[in-house]
């Protein structure tokens, strides 16, 4: 008679994908369908990685799929650099559990740590006063000072950096990408607004 196959690995697997996407991901930014990309793709990696996984291709078999599927996908279609930040969690996760044939602590540990750093760092009240926009102003500005001063009234905050995309003097627009720090009532009724949403 055959010994079962550990699955310990792919619950541990099962387990942080679902925390990671839905408790984490999904609760927060409500996309769908990046849930079922994230889901997929682990799912993909951890199947593959465990039935190809040997002492001898392990690392390489790991280095392989992490890179062909990262090129894949980030050319298909644009996403946030947060989302970029799940799909290589989920990737990671997919390899940590898919390459131990049985249980293992220490890739255990690390799955652990991706899903806790992801849901720390990616708490909405992390930096919740920061914001990045992309910023059409209906006038032609080429003074920094003065641009600054046009983004911060109509921003509401405080700019620190920004880029200047475009300037068009015949239509008198501006396009600028601008980082900035909104002020500290403003963040609380943001705060609210985005606690009131999640509820």
């Amino acid at each position: 008679m055959n010994d079962m196959p550990d699955l310990t690995m792919l619950a541990v697997d099962l387990a942080a994908i679902t925390l990671l996407t839905v408790a984490v991901y999904f609760h927060r930014h409500r996309r769908r369908d990046l849930v079922v990309a994230f889901f997929g793709v682990n799912i993909g990696v951890f199947a593959v990685s465990n039935v190809l996984a040997s002492a001898e291709v392990a690392v390489g078999l790991g280095l392989g799929l992490f890179g062909v599927l990262s090129i894949i996908r980030l050319r298909s279609s644009e996403i946030s650099q947060r989302e970029v930040a799940y799909y290589f969690a989920a990737l990671a996760i997919g390899l940590l559990t898919g390459l131990a044939p049985t249980f293992d602590v220490l890739p255990t540990v690390l799955v652990a740590v991706v899903v806790l750093a992801l849901a720390v760092v990616d708490h909405p009240a992390l930096f919740a006063s920061y914001r990045h926009r992309t910023v059409e102003l209906d006038e032609a500005i080429g003074d920094d000072d003065q641009l600054r001063c046009a983004l911060e009234e109509r921003l509401g905050g405080e700019v620190r950096a920004f880029s200047v995309q475009h300037i068009d003097f015949v239509n008198d627009t501006t396009l600028v990408d601008v980082r900035y720090r909104v002020r500290p009532a403003a963040a609380i009724r943001i705060s609210a607004v985005r606690e009131e949403v999640a509820a």
